[in-house]
């Protein structure tokens, strides 16, 4: 080899290098500054605050509501709007607010309320140091005019002052009983306590909600669920649907079944619920833990 080719050849040896370095310093520079743009975003993200997390730990309106039920005593609420206005039924007292002038806020003395012999409707008149309150509470499905929402309850209210009738009109709910929302495990029926023996796997049980008026369970060989009707003092277990299996001859989920679904009372008291109906029939539940 001459000279002459060997210094050409490292000539183009020097020149790759070069090209070599040129390009590896050009992808250094730029990994450098991939890495400081998303070192500047993330440290943006910090900065400003989670508006998702912020919202997630205030109480919502529904939880709020629940909470005051709970601690006053409120077993129905209506609402209408044009105006706006609020009804609370408590077990002691009567509360209405609106908007309308004049109207701001009414309290009576709770009543007891009128029922009509062919439907489900009640009549409060409750008296107010600034009027008379005719309230009338119809079961019929009714929709708030500005949400959309649906009610079990139509609600119509007659305000007299000074002889003159103010009429409103809107929906409502009765509040389930909070205490009824647990899991309970059958424990009598009609004063016989029950043991394993009279059923398939293990006792029936009822878990409620009383926040979606629905219960599941176990009636002591298939499963169940179905929904819960409830108004002040009255509680039914309705649509109760179970699987099909095969039950022994000695299996008491007939009559349990037969005895709950006549049920209309009830009673929460010393960790125990007792559903009764006017024919005598009794079951007796244990609160579980």
């Amino acid at each position: 080899m001459s000279f002459l080719l060997l210094k050409k050849k490292m000539a183009v040896g020097f020149m790759w290098m070069g090209s070599l370095n040129n390009l590896m310093s050009n992808f250094m520079r730029k990994r450098i500054q991939l890495l400081t743009i998303v070192m500047l975003i993330v440290s943006c993200k910090s900065a400003v605050p989670n508006s998702k997390e912020t919202v997630k730990g205030e109480p919502t309106p529904a939880y709020e509501q629940q909470i005051e039920n709970l601690e006053n005593g409120i077993y129905f609420r209506g609402n209408g709007n044009e105006p706006d206005w609020s009804l609370k039924i408590f077990e002691k007292t009567i509360e209405f607010t609106s908007l309308k002038t004049g109207f701001e806020s009414l309290s009576g003395a709770h009543v007891e309320p009128l029922g009509a012999m062919d439907a489900n409707v009640k009549m409060y008149r409750a008296t107010s140091a600034s009027g008379l309150m005719i309230i009338q509470i119809m079961q019929q499905e009714c929709i708030n005019t500005m949400s959309g929402e649906k009610f079990s309850y139509s609600v119509r209210i007659e305000i007299v002052k000074d002889n003159i009738s103010t009429f409103l009109s809107g929906c409502g709910n009765y509040i389930t009983d909070s205490r009824l929302h647990d899991i309970w495990v059958l424990e009598k029926i009609n004063g016989q306590k029950m043991s394993l023996t009279d059923f398939t796997k293990e006792l029936p049980n009822l878990e409620i909600n009383s926040s979606t008026n629905q219960f599941m369970g176990f009636a002591g060989c298939n499963r169940m669920n179905g929904s819960v009707f409830f108004e002040r003092g009255l509680l039914r277990f309705s649509n109760i649907i179970t699987t099909r299996m095969t039950c022994g001859p000695n299996n008491k989920e007939n009559e349990f079944l037969k005895s709950l679904q006549n049920i209309t009372k009830y009673k929460v008291e010393n960790m125990r619920l007792t559903l009764t109906n006017p024919s005598g029939e009794e079951l007796v539940f244990k609160k579980v833990d």
